[in-house]
């Protein structure tokens, strides 16, 4: 470690917030005004402190990127597809950092057609993100979006791919997804509030038409509810989905008709979650109607789509998740999560002869991928496992005979999938409930409690945590580290139930399952508090917030990625992205009961006089999921509480948002950030 630098001190201006006649002392809350200059130059000498900090490490970092770099093939490309004609292919080219998107007409050898160069369109900006690219029916159009900032705020334009032409439509200031009528001429899109970035609206566009006059099909007034639009795989329907957490609504309208009124598939009834498939005269409904906790499969005639007229396909059970189903015309091919692994099933429409697809290891991720024709018999899918790289697969499910279109290729000579070892266990917590652990290492490793553990959670909003392959994670193993990941309450790992008692009234249990794992972890001797370390980003930063508050001798070092910290004065205030629609996740905190319990848990109101962690710390200034100002105040208040002389840094992107660094290699580059921070702390220096 570098000789002894002293870290920035925020200064302190004291705000008293109420609620509930509970008094708050908030004496950072200045820092929530990215544009006071006081703001941004306090960022900048927490920037300059990490640098300063970590400068024995820059030549190690740059060592870390080369090396991950050096794993990937820089001149990779897609597996094709074949969606109206044309096979889809993004591509990258050696030394660049964007996709290129290109197609070749009606076969392989065909010329390539260049539809966009995202390096030349990301040139001049430090920032750049291609969204809602979307080709028309006749294949002569296709609309796109660009942001340059990273606070996903888009702009739509409209390319002509026969001329290479941008044209004069510009729809600024909107998500960035549009989809075509059949026309070719009518693009629906969404739009968004300018304050809390809500996808509140859908409008119509016709092309040529100035922004000021599309019309408004479509306003959602329930701040807990988002929408979108989509068109359906059969290509009839337009599909207006209006989303929160527990609800779902859709509206529908022939494709062929842009000019036409959207009807209500089936209204909104609060807790009733639903979406659709069309295939021939019917829509295939998933959802947890009467209380199909896991979700069913329901089917109803296109003329007669309130849920009087659903009829069951496949019954709800309480072992088995309903993730989601591809329609082929002679199969239905079923995801689903049984024990927290991926199965996959393919059920002909004759009724005889269903199967699920073998898959071997203990652990592993697969699901289908782009699927967009209805007619073959060909179902292409995705595999990786923690030790094995992805795999993109096609299966002929009549012949049952599998084709490899690609796997995943791990440059550098070095690495052979059978030096590592995939384990899955499960861990005890505190109520009992059996936790599931899934984790990789290099073969020989020995449990007697020195070794190096990167524990990964993230453990809400249902998401659920799979144990997937990263050539980028060969960098830790490689030098003697575990990794793993806990699949806490929060996510649907474990089914549905396994999010409904991590979310709420319930959320501690994502806590407690985390650290009950890691205490796991320390028993069986996989590692020790010495040599463990821990990582969330978003609300699993969150979860790292809460963790060192409760159990901060468990780790060596902690990784928090834009952490969502400051539970209350976040939810408490309306105008910030995302917030209203996080009610159903994480409790209304204008309820006394909910306010209550998020107060027990927020990180940044739990903060006390104790020994914490080494803490890295990484934010985006224009993140606008968790704002910059969490993690900022988070950290200011961890300098003037904590009674250790561990290290806290506060690492803050000027130039992006939530997803960090725009670009392949940039993303490299912060991983790199990472890595050393964890090498450094075990003294491993190459």
């Amino acid at each position: 470690m570098p000789e002894k630098i002293k870290p920035p001190v925020a200064k302190i201006i004291p705000k008293t917030l109420e609620k509930f006649g509970e008094a708050r002392i908030d004496n950072y809350f200045w820092l929530n005004d990215r544009e006071n200059p006081e703001v941004i130059d306090y960022l900048k000498k927490e920037n300059a402190y990490y640098k300063k900090m970590t400068a024995h490490t820059k030549a190690f970092q740059k060592e870390l990127f080369e090396e991950m770099k050096g794993r990937i093939k820089e001149d990779d490309e897609s597996v094709p597809y074949l969606y109206n004609g044309y096979y889809y292919i993004t591509r990258f080219e050696k030394g660049k950092n964007y996709p290129i998107y290109s197609r070749k007409k009606e076969s392989l050898s065909a010329k390539e057609e260049i539809l966009f160069d995202c390096n030349k369109l990301a040139k001049g900006h430090s920032y750049f993100q291609l969204g809602g690219l979307s080709i028309s029916p006749d294949n002569k159009l296709a609309s796109f979006s660009v942001d340059t900032v990273g606070r996903r705020i888009y702009t739509i334009q409209i390319k002509n791919l026969e001329t290479g032409k941008i044209l004069s439509d510009k729809i600024e200031k909107v998500t960035g997804s549009a989809v075509w009528a059949n026309d070719n001429k009518t693009v629906f899109y969404s739009g968004q509030d300018e304050t809390t970035l809500r996808s509140d609206k859908i409008f119509k566009h016709k092309l040529g038409a100035n922004q000021a006059d599309d019309v408004l099909v479509y306003y959602e007034k329930d701040e807990t509810f988002n929408v979108e639009i989509a068109k359906s795989k059969s290509r009839k329907y337009l599909a207006i989905e209006a989303e929160s957490t527990l609800t779902t609504e859709y509206r529908i309208l022939e494709a062929d008709n842009p000019d036409g009124k959207f009807r209500i598939f089936q209204k909104r009834v609060r807790g009733l979650e639903y979406s659709i498939n069309h295939y021939g005269d019917s829509f295939y409904i998933l959802t947890n109607k009467d209380k199909a906790t896991n979700f069913k499969l329901m089917k109803t005639l296109e003329t007669a789509t309130s849920k009087e007229n659903w009829t069951e396909v496949i019954p709800h059970r309480d072992d088995v998740l309903l993730e989601d189903i591809e329609i082929f015309k002679n199969f239905l091919v079923v995801e689903e999560r049984f024990n927290g692994l991926n199965k996959i099933r393919i059920m002909p429409w004759s009724g005889e002869g269903e199967y699920y697809l073998p898959f071997e290891s203990e652990t592993y991720t697969a699901y289908t991928t782009t699927n967009v024709d209805f007619e073959t018999d060909i179902l292409r899918y995705a595999y990786q496992s923690m030790a094995t790289p992805a795999s993109v697969i096609d299966f002929n499910m009549k012949t049952k005979i599998k084709e490899i279109k690609k796997e995943q290729e791990v440059l550098g000579g070095k690495f052979d999938k059978n030096n590592y070892t995939e384990e899955r266990l499960w861990a005890t917590g505190k109520d009992g409930t059996q936790i599931p652990i899934s984790m990789v290492y290099r073969k020989g490793l020995k449990k007697d409690g020195k070794n190096p553990l990167l524990l990964y959670a993230y453990g809400s909003y249902g998401h659920s945590m799979d144990a997937t392959f990263s050539s980028t994670r060969l960098t830790l193993l490689d030098r003697g580290f575990i990794f793993a990941v806990a699949h806490i309450r929060g996510g649907e790992d474990l089914g549905r139930h396994w999010y409904e008692h991590g979310k709420l009234l319930k959320k501690k249990n994502t806590f407690t399952d985390f650290i009950d794992c890691s205490k796991f972890l320390i028993d069986q001797k996989y590692t020790s508090p010495e040599h463990l370390y821990a990582e969330g980003g978003s609300a699993g930063g969150l979860l790292m917030g809460v963790i060192v508050n409760l159990a901060p001798e468990l780790y060596n070092g902690i990784i928090a990625q834009v952490p969502f910290v400051d539970v209350i004065t976040t939810m408490l205030d309306e105008t910030i992205p995302l917030t209203t629609g996080e009610y159903d996740e994480w409790g209304n905190p204008n309820v006394k009961k909910y306010f209550k319990y998020m107060a027990s848990y927020s990180p940044y109101d739990n903060i006390k006089k104790q020994n914490y962690p080494n803490m890295y710390i990484a934010t985006g200034l224009h993140d606008s999921q968790v704002q910059y100002w969490e993690p900022a105040k988070w950290v200011a208040k961890l300098r003037s509480m904590k009674t250790d002389n561990s290290i806290l840094f506060l690492d803050t992107n000027m130039d992006a948002g939530h997803g960090g660094a725009s670009g392949r290699f940039e993303a490299i580059k912060e991983l790199a950030k990472e890595f050393s921070f964890l090498l450094d702390l075990e003294k491993i220096e190459k």
